[in-house]
């Protein structure tokens, strides 16, 4: 795995995954409307990110983006579905951190992020907040690792299903803190929450999003966000990297196309797709929903890639989980 991650660094940072010249096809870019696949069913947070970054962009390049739904297999279907597209900018994958995680999680995949994707542009990062059952007798970050440490096999953690982001980042903080903590996979994030509400799971780790109007209304209580700084939308919430050095989740979202999609391709669909997050009503249409635009280059974005991968890689074999 080094050795491709190694590949897609060096290749990413010479903005391409293809040798010209492709000159043709870059010179009447786009020739027709584009597709863009999405891993996630239509009301999705990914989905409704990728719906407001396509119209804006369509509205640049004079061509009309139509959202492609294929969820399943953690993503990497719609992954599959662009791997295997022609490499001529129009059709395109909304990347995210599934299928950073995929590469570990799913050993036997037959495709695979870091080799199969060009990425083009970070679209935005999402904050994650830790959440606990207002019964659990834990006001603090460091009193929830004691408690966990004192009442052994006693606390359930929920998510919304074995190996996304929810998960993963309970796992994370197991590995950073030592805290005692039983994984329980739901249905989605809805059937997690409930289980916490109810008291049947005692801690969480849910985008803001959707924890948001539970910590509001009393339902839930927040004992910290997974960013380095506190989150805009929860500023009285500290960071649990204050307590666990180094503890760090970010959910993020961005643009990427088949392998060998020609440079000047991914440097116009870069270029615009920058534009778009620096309009103030994008930038607070994000914001609207726990997100903050991140606007970069190809390289710098293959980079986060890659070193997104080989984070949530470490994590994967620390909590033994695979997928078939």
């Amino acid at each position: 795995m080094k050795i491709r991650r190694r590949q897609f660094l060096r290749l990413a940072a010479l903005g391409t995954f293809a040798a010209m010249p492709r000159g043709g096809w870059a010179q009447s870019f786009p020739s027709r409307p584009i597709t863009l696949v999405v891993f996630t069913p239509p009301g999705g947070a990914p989905d409704i990110v990728g719906r407001l970054i396509g119209q804006a962009l369509s509205q640049r390049l004079g061509q009309a983006i139509v959202v492609e739904n294929r969820p399943g297999a953690g993503g990497n279907l719609a992954l599959q579905a662009v791997a295997r597209a022609p490499a001529d900018g129009h059709t395109l994958l909304l990347v995210a951190t599934p299928h950073a995680v995929n590469v570990t999680l799913y050993e036997k995949s037959n495709v695979n992020v870091l080799r199969d994707i060009v990425p083009i542009a970070s679209i935005n990062n999402d904050s994650f907040v830790m959440l606990v059952n207002p019964s659990l007798p834990v006001r603090t970050v460091a009193e929830f690792v004691a408690y966990t440490k004192a009442n052994p096999g006693q606390v359930n953690m929920s998510s919304s299903g074995t190996g996304n982001l929810s998960h993963l980042a309970g796992e994370l903080f197991r590995m950073t803190t030592g805290a005692d903590m039983t994984a329980v996979p739901y249905r989605g994030t809805p059937a997690a929450l409930t289980a916490l509400i109810t008291g049947d799971a005692h801690v969480m780790f849910d985008g803001l999003p959707s924890a948001i109007p539970h910590i509001r209304d009393g339902k839930l209580r927040a004992l910290g966000v997974t960013t380095e700084k506190p989150a805009s939308a929860l500023p009285e919430v500290p960071t649990i990297a204050a307590t666990a050095p180094g503890y760090t989740v970010t959910g993020w979202l961005g643009i990427g196309a088949p392998t060998g999609t020609p440079a000047e391709i991914v440097n116009t669909l870069n270029k615009e797709t920058n534009a778009v997050l620096a309009d103030p009503a994008i930038a607070a249409r994000l914001a609207s929903i726990g997100s903050d635009p991140r606007p970069g280059a190809p390289a710098e974005f293959g980079k986060f890639i890659g070193a997104e991968t080989e984070k949530w890689g470490k994590v994967v074999r620390f909590a033994g989980l695979k997928v078939e």
